[in-house]
């Protein structure tokens, strides 16, 4: 049968109900949200009465932050109701499911009435944390549990990649396709098939090593602020660490977990873990004191108001006591701390041997070994373990992929020695002549990965609608099968090698062969930050795409942030140097390549994602179409360094808002330039793709992606479409609003000092910004040329530049990374 979901219905709507809801709402499923009705009311109550739970946890949703929904406009593909009254409504959904409370039998009755009103076909699935399927489906026959699964999302399911998908011991196998297919591909996820085991993959390794962390740390007299310092960023693991990630998640809720996972893993070898004397009396301690976490405003770290500013003040662990933050010092963190590859940092850290090192030697050893003992119970294959840590948890090497780089057979003795004892497998695996759990080619590249059963190697899929840097440097890249029409599909029988990827390249970008003649432009600076290498690289690419060598150009990458803009650090050099000349220079090739970009004979598409600040905006919206990634944050917030945009973003938005209302006759261009000059003068940034759509950064025709890991494939796809017969654009015209509406911003501005809500300086950058969005305040309006606009934010931005205020702002922001109001 096959599995089309179009409605859907989610049966709980708290923290987890409703994000799940506002998930599925996101990418236009229609979603019906139920909850139980309120105590003491009928069914002849009203409505907003009767419904008091859900209509409230909706309010709430609509207020969370980091928010759950894209935009508030998916809101309305969310109907309410309750379980009494509503139940039947779930007959319409191709896929119900379950989030109520963690209780057996709560979970039992409601899948009992589930069962009377599903339509044939329909899936059914619990997000159960850990209770087994099968006690939860008991009793409803195999129609029922040929389609049920469980589906444990991740909180906050917007945000959270991991999708951990439990096949019941007699769920249908096109059900599992259908959920893991839609979960890949519509939702975004990556979606790992696990066992049905106590806390399935993720919180079950989480839950063991984050005790073990706690007790190594209290045993040896380790410091919260010490503990966060060393299973942080240094180790590829999130800024949450160990303590700041108990104290968002919940301090209750931890030691509730570990209470409870002890006694379901009754032939677990380190269970004993879980209820070490001192982590159990000293979360009962803290619990008792009421300091549960960021819920209730301290836990292990306490926000402090100083003279100083803001604090985060952590918990003694010994006294129970607040403590002023200190930086934690360590030797062997402060030799190898700027090593930049995670795994090689990790190798040296464990080598050296003063405490930071014996603590991190000990917590991987017991991680790596753990690991490897949960091969077969929860996963059959190391490569679902490895992902579920890092999609999960946004751990950067997952604990197999760490085990490599530190060495298998060097550590195995060590390990078994120090009684962290590693499964017979991987000794097995060794003495195989197998000596990584992965199998590389001689570029590095993971091609295999070693099966305990088979005691072989078994291939890595290809994924063909995932396309990586590191793969298109070592030359894998993939040719598309061109259909007669349509987006051409890209098929794994079609992965070919060259000798190299890469057809040019200098320290802050390069050029690329993503295979059919289409070539990636690729930044690689630090934060992909823009710099002259930057534009003469891409230069080249439309250089490239002139002579014919690229019959189309994605802009786009694989770091954490597609680029936070123009290298600031370069104006200060400039200003202070006296070499404002060049510094116009490059502000005037920026512009130029950003038009080259767009107007090029062959299509540019790009493909921006997470953050696109300033100029790396600016390269986001110079292509012909934009494939972006839904968790875009785009936003031109040069005013908050004391300039205006100057790379075409100030142009670009024009062309893209206040132009299509003024192609009608009767068009007024007030309301359109004022949400452009909004957006740009208090810098504002998109929480969304969607939202990016509506402030005017991606147009009606650009695609979103939810899958991150689908991004440069699906760009590429589009590129391909575009070149099939492409014709150029050519510059246009840009609407000037003029005299009135720059007299009309002026006033405006002036209403915000007068209301305390901007500073002086922050209205002289605004009303230079608003004389640039009026065309120079022409007498009349008129429709200008684009290099008009151009003109006038650059000669902007060069002005603002040598004022004295303006550099503060700069200086200030590259010392504390945030903005200066002056």
């Amino acid at each position: 049968m096959t599995h089309n979901i179009r409605k859907a219905a989610v049966i709980g709507s708290g923290t987890m109900g409703g994000g799940i809801a506002a998930l599925l709402a996101g990418v236009g499923i229609e979603t019906l949200l139920l909850d139980i009705p309120a105590p003491g009311t009928s069914a002849d109550d009203e409505f907003t009465t009767r419904n008091a739970i859900v209509l409230g946890n909706v309010e709430r949703l609509k207020k969370s932050r980091p928010a759950s929904l894209f935009h508030s406009a998916d809101l309305d593909l969310i109907t309410v109701g309750n379980t009494e009254d509503d139940l039947e409504k779930v007959a319409e959904a191709d896929w119900v499911v379950e989030v109520v409370i963690e209780k057996l039998d709560v979970k039992q009755a409601l899948m009992a009435r589930l069962a009377e009103v599903l339509k044939p076909g329909a899936i059914v699935s619990t997000n159960t944390s850990g209770l087994p399927l099968q006690n939860i489906a008991e009793g409803l026959g195999d129609d029922f549990t040929r389609r049920f699964i469980g589906t444990h999302f991740f909180n906050p399911p917007r945000y959270l990649h991991l999708l951990e998908v439990i096949p019941h011991s007699n769920t249908a196998p096109e059900v599992i396709e259908a959920i893991t297919e839609f979960g890949t591909r519509v939702l975004g996820k990556g979606v790992v098939i696990c066992k049905d085991r106590p806390n399935f993959i993720g919180n079950r390794l989480f839950s063991l090593t984050s005790s073990f962390t706690t007790n190594y740390a209290l045993d040896h007299g380790f410091t919260v602020a010490e503990v966060d310092n060393l299973t942080g960023p240094l180790i590829g693991r999130p800024k949450t660490a160990t303590f700041r990630l108990f104290d968002l998640v919940g301090i209750d809720v931890a030691g509730h977990v570990s209470e409870n996972l002890y006694h379901l893993i009754p032939d677990d070898e380190a269970r004993d873990v879980l209820i070490h004397e001192g982590a159990a009396q000293m979360f009962k301690n803290i619990v008792e004191r009421g300091w549960l976490g960021n819920k209730s405003g301290q836990g292990f770290y306490k926000r402090v108001d100083t003279e100083a500013g803001r604090e985060f003040w952590t918990l003694n662990l010994e006294t129970y006591e607040y403590e002023a933050p200190t930086k934690p010092r360590f030797d062997s963190v402060g030799k190898h701390r700027k090593v930049e590859d995670v795994g090689e940092r990790i190798k040296l850290l464990i080598n050296e041997d003063d405490r930071a090192a014996q603590f991190l030697w000990h917590i991987h050893a017991f991680y790596l070994a753990y690991a490897s003992n949960r091969i077969p119970e929860i996963a059959d294959t190391l490569v679902s373990i490895d992902n579920a840590m890092k999609w999960g948890f946004s751990h950067q090497l997952g604990p197999f992929e760490i085990w490599d780089v530190i060495g298998v057979q060097e550590t195995i003795s060590a390990f078994n020695d120090a009684g962290y004892r590693v499964a017979d497998w991987v000794l097995d695996m060794v003495e195989g002549g197998h000596p990584t759990f992965y199998q590389y080619d001689d570029s590095g590249l993971k091609i295999g990965y070693y099966d305990p059963v088979k005691g072989e190697y078994i291939p890595l899929e290809d994924n063909p609608r995932e396309i990586t840097v590191e793969a298109l440097r070592a030359g894998k890249i993939t040719i598309a099968v061109s259909p007669d029409a349509g987006v051409p599909d890209v098929v794994t029988d079609n992965l070919r090698r060259t000798s190299s990827g890469v057809l040019a390249s200098n320290s802050s970008a390069a050029i690329l062969d993503m295979g059919d003649g289409v070539g990636l432009y690729e930044f690689h600076s630090k934060q992909n930050s823009i710099d002259g290498d930057t534009v003469a690289m891409g230069f080249r690419a439309v250089e490239m795409l002139e002579k014919g060598d690229l019959e189309a150009l994605v802009i786009g990458n694989d770091g954490e942030r597609f680029s936070i803009g123009f290298n600031i650090m370069l104006a200060v050099m400039a200003v202070q140097g006296g070499e404002l000349g060049q510094l116009e220079d490059g502000i005037k090739q920026l512009q130029a390549l950003t038009q080259a970009l767009r107007y090029a004979s062959r299509p540019v598409v790009t493909a921006p994602f997470n953050m696109a600040l300033g100029g790396g905006a600016e390269l986001a919206m110079a292509g012909v179409q934009t494939v972006a990634h839904a968790e875009l944050y785009i936003g031109l917030v040069e005013v908050g360094v004391g300039v205006i945009p100057a790379g075409g973003g100030c142009k670009e938005l024009l062309r893209r808002v206040v132009n299509p209302v003024m192609r009608d006759p009767h068009g007024d261009a007030l309301v359109p330039l004022r949400q452009v000059f909004e957006t740009i003068a208090t810098a504002k940034v998109s929480t969304s793709a969607k939202e990016a759509r509506e402030l005017g950064f991606l147009s009606d025709n650009d695609r979103i992606v939810m899958n991150r890991s689908h991004l440069l494939g699906e760009a590429k796809r589009v590129a391909l479409h575009l070149a099939d017969g492409y014709t150029p654009m050519r510059p246009g015209k840009v609407w000037a609003a003029g005299r009135d509406a720059h007299a009309a911003l002026l006033l405006g501005i002036q209403g915000f000092v007068e209301g305390g809500y901007a500073t002086e300086y922050d209205a002289h950058i605004a009303r230079k910004l608003a004389y640039v969005l009026t065309g120079g305040a022409v007498t009349e309006p008129q429709w200008v040329d684009e290099q008009v606009i151009l003109n006038l934010e650059r000669e902007a931005f060069m002005s603002l530049v040598k004022e004295e205020k303006t550099m503060a702002r700069i200086q200030h922001m590259l010392q504390t990374n945030k903005p200066l109001r002056n």
